[in-house]
């Protein structure tokens, strides 16, 4: 990137439709993973004015309902409104689940199989996966879309804590960075637009964002005197969630991953067991970047793995740090693989991902939370010493 420039990063919030699909189909795998550590998920959801239609491949022993965790997800995420077209009590649910070819599931079985060159369980799918981490935010990840994740954050403690009645669900946010010489100096703009109850007016909710949300949560010395704030630039957004448009799963994953600042495999992450690679090898990826840059090696660190459908190991790895390496890359990257198993099953192991913790990974992107195992950097001591 050039000395001077400006990055800009979105979020969206827990009610905006794609979201809304993500929350309900990382349900439905969270009630699998409670019942069956075994099961393999694939599932996809569209959301639309008072319907929701799963659908998707399901192999498992758990015994579901799948029309009641669908009305949970959405009354916890906020729609039960009088005012809400899509509401958790009266949406119409679809169910078009079937079970895992056997085809697939034979590549991704840890057991011999005709056909198949290995006994080892293979990834469930080819791709290819990127994780990043940099020291620009304490959780080391890229400022833009973190700044954007704090506003809507705080949006929805402002809806379903504090209690601030106007609020509806669906809500995005985009932030404007100022770089120059690759340090952040300014905010250049922030959008937030969010959907409102009828009565509201909008310079009610333009005070409310800027003073009450925004001069709140983004730091203080960034907000300038040039800086611009386009609170529900449309001048309405009563219409919201999905009655105004429909939702698909999987359709927000730079706002779920680096918000533009890293590259992406292009897999999406919500309702899919960690068999699926797609996932499980893009958590992996940013747990290995982030305990690079936690080691001191790098200052950014971009890590690509690659696989192939019913193969136990990756087909490629490379790493780059932007020329902000301590350590010769060839020698970190050599390191990585003395410390890390790259293969799809010990990915699984030593994350311990065969567990209900996806509902937590869904909103606000699904790194940088403490409590989600792929942002442990216990290996970061580990590589400091092998390379010190």
């Amino acid at each position: 990137m050039s000395n001077s420039f400006v990055f800009s990063s979105e979020s969206v919030g827990e009610g905006h439709p794609d979201k809304v699909a993500d929350y309900i189909s990382d349900s439905v795998l969270d009630a699998c993973l409670e019942q069956d550590a075994s099961s393999r998920v694939a599932c996809e959801c569209l959301v639309k004015s008072n319907s929701v239609v799963l659908a998707g491949e399901i192999t498992t022993q758990a015994k579901l309902n799948f029309e009641q965790i669908v009305r949970e997800a959405i009354r916890s995420i906020g729609y039960v409104n009088d005012d809400d077209i899509f509401h958790a009590d009266t949406v119409f649910v679809s169910n078009l689940i079937t079970k895992q070819s056997a085809d697939i599931a034979q590549g991704v079985d840890a057991e011999a199989a005709e056909g198949k060159k290995t006994s080892q369980q293979g990834a469930g799918d080819q791709g290819i996966m990127f994780g990043y981490a940099c020291r620009q935010t304490a959780e080391l990840m890229p400022a833009p879309v973190m700044y954007a994740h704090r506003i809507l954050r705080e949006m929805a403690r402002q809806r379903k804590d504090v209690g601030v009645s106007w609020m509806r669900p669906d809500v995005k946010s985009q932030v404007a960075l100022a770089y120059e010489n690759n340090e952040i100096v300014g905010i250049k703009n922030v959008v937030v637009s969010t959907q409102h109850a009828e009565a509201v007016t909008l310079g009610e909710i333009e005070d409310f964002c800027i003073n009450e949300v925004i001069k709140k949560v983004l730091p203080s010395e960034l907000i300038l005197k040039d800086t611009e704030f386009l609170i529900n630039p449309t001048g309405k957004f009563v219409i919201g969630g999905p009655q105004g448009d429909a939702g698909l799963t999987g359709r927000k994953i730079i706002v779920d991953t680096y918000g533009g600042w890293a590259r992406h495999g292009g897999g999406a992450f919500s309702g899919k067991d960690p068999s699926k690679v797609d996932r499980s090898a893009a958590y992996f990826t940013r747990w290995v970047a982030k305990n690079v840059v936690a080691a001191g090696l790098a200052d950014s660190c971009e890590l690509e793995v690659a696989y192939a459908i019913g193969h136990p190991y990756p087909t490629s790895i490379h790493i780059d740090t932007f020329e902000s390496n301590q350590v010769d890359e060839r020698k970190i990257e050599s390191a990585l693989k003395e410390v890390f198993d790259f293969r799809p099953a010990a990915i699984i192991e030593q994350l311990n991902l065969l567990r209900p913790i996806y509902r937590e990974s869904t909103h606000y992107g699904h790194f940088a939370k403490d409590s989600l195992p792929w942002e442990d950097t216990s290996k970061a001591d580990v590589l400091r010493s092998l390379l010190s």
